[in-house]
């Protein structure tokens, strides 16, 4: 900012003063801009994790259609003592997965496409101690190659604690780490199950 030319000593002061207090106050509301829009980037909560698994089958996609795609029955999954449900493979069918380890998962069908072979589901109610997530959906496809199956597995989910500094148990780490691992077990066992068939 220029001061006026040719001021008398007390019209100078007076505009440096001036002066002064207009560029305290641009520092000032730069400052408060800066911690806004630094808090907002903090607060935004958790975002959208996903996780996508594949493998490939040396059977037809038939014959793995035949095992994976009924959603009433996944005892085929090693983590999985029970499945319970109602509505068959129906859109808004439910199942109820009682685990191995005691746990318990609800889930209702989605999407099933038995031409495409492919389904989707969505978990219900879940402890967050048996499955650190939230909000999660996946689907489950299998595609002929070959002679050969390739099977893909893919979900989306928040981690199992919802706001700001989740504990290390529900943070996006874990909760990518249970569900990979759960795919890929789950995988394993269902080309070792169709393979031997």
């Amino acid at each position: 900012m220029c001061l006026p030319a040719q001021l008398g000593g007390q019209d100078q002061a007076f505009w440096e003063i001036l002066m002064t207090f207009v560029l305290a106050r641009r520092a000032c509301v730069v400052a408060a801009l800066s911690l806004l829009f630094a808090g907002s980037a903090l607060a935004h909560g958790p975002s959208r994790q996903k996780v996508v698994e594949k493998i490939e089958i040396d059977a037809p996609a038939a014959k793995v259609w035949e095992i994976v795609g009924n959603f009433q029955d996944w005892n085929w999954h090693p983590a999985i003592a029970k499945t319970e449900g109602t509505g068959g493979n129906a859109a808004d069918a439910k199942r109820k997965l009682t685990l191995k380890n005691g746990g318990v998962i609800d889930e209702t069908l989605t999407k099933y496409d038995a031409d495409g072979k492919s389904l989707s589901y969505k978990i219900d109610a879940v402890d967050v101690k048996v499955l650190p997530v939230n909000n999660y959906a996946a689907t489950i496809s299998v595609k002929e190659d070959g002679g050969k199956s390739v099977v893909e597995w893919k979900g989306a989910f928040y981690r199992g604690f919802m706001n700001n500094d989740p504990p290390p148990e529900l943070s996006d780490e874990a909760g990518i780490k249970a569900v990979s691992d759960i795919y890929k077990s789950g995988l394993a066992a269902l080309k070792a199950k169709a393979e031997s068939k």
